[in-house]
């Protein structure tokens, strides 16, 4: 395997501080998964992989917090999506880099931030991105703490939009195109079921 960066210098983010809008408003991180919430299956998936973990939540802190992780608020107000979850977690992380991913994805691969890091080094890029073969999963990236300033700067100008703020990085692509299933998420009630359906029966 290449260079990686050391996973003990990588603190990974699980991004649970949206609204749900589409799921009726539930906290998408602790809807039922095989008879349990689906952060759990994401932390039992990720904890090899990273050192440290932090959880973005802007609800249930007290749920959160039961796993014995730290659990960080957005520090923009309102709701901004993902990017104020990399916000609260570059502030947050004790680690040079950042590595994120969606509380509401349950097969992510156990090689997720592996493939990740190996393109960042690979490519000597400032932060590294997934790719399923047909277009970038943007939440799923590696990304390091220095670039904080970047991001503020970025938002500050009021934008939103996650490949526009890559684009002004050296951004390395990871390929995941073996495996696009793992990006399927559930983000309405009835791609919840279908997907539990499959996998857990």
């Amino acid at each position: 395997m290449n260079n990686l960066i050391d996973k003990r210098n990588i603190t990974a983010v699980i991004l649970a501080g949206g609204q749900g809008r589409r799921m009726g408003g539930k906290d998408k991180g602790l809807l039922a998964w095989g008879g349990r919430p689906l952060i759990e299956t994401i932390l039992d998936t990720i904890k090899p992989q990273v050192g440290h973990i932090l959880i973005n939540a802007n609800r249930n802190k007290e749920k959160y917090t039961n796993y014995g992780y730290p659990v960080v608020a957005d520090n923009l107000d309102g709701y901004q999506g993902p990017l104020a979850g990399f916000v609260a977690g570059m502030k947050a992380a004790k680690t040079d880099y950042i590595t994120t991913i969606p509380c509401d994805s349950p097969l992510i691969p156990a090689d997720m931030f592996e493939r990740l890091s190996a393109a960042l080094i690979d490519e000597q890029a400032e932060l590294a991105v997934a790719h399923d073969g047909q277009r970038l999963q943007p939440v799923y990236a590696l990304l390091p703490v220095k670039l904080l300033d970047s991001l503020l700067q970025f938002m500050g100008e009021g934008n939103r939009k996650i490949d526009l703020w890559y684009a002004r990085h050296k951004m390395a692509v990871a390929d995941f195109s073996d495996k696009p299933e793992i990006f399927r998420n559930v983000n309405t009630p009835e791609q919840h079921s279908e997907l539990h359906a499959e996998v857990v029966g």
